[in-house]
């Protein structure tokens, strides 16, 4: 059965929204992180983040000595670009 996916529903799926768990709210910031048990020093992997939750999943991060670098979305796509 196919299902109807509206232009609304298609643009909101193509916004990137808050990793923290529950919500929806559009990403302005990056959390660039490794775990150095399971990756190499140069890999970085991603959560998002909104303002309200972007402490919070830094913070998780951090503690485990995970974190590498929080930008804002808008600077970290601009260096992907080039």
């Amino acid at each position: 059965m196919a299902q109807n996916v509206s232009v609304s529903d298609e643009i909101a799926d193509a916004t990137p929204v808050c990793s923290a768990k529950g919500c929806r709210t559009a990403a302005i910031w990056v959390l660039a992180w490794n775990n150095p048990k399971l990756h190499t020093p140069e890999r970085r992997k991603t959560w998002l983040a909104c303002d309200e939750h972007r402490e919070h999943l830094s913070q998780f991060l951090g503690v485990r000595g995970f974190l590498k670098d929080v930008v804002p979305l808008a600077e970290w796509e601009s260096a992907a670009d080039r």
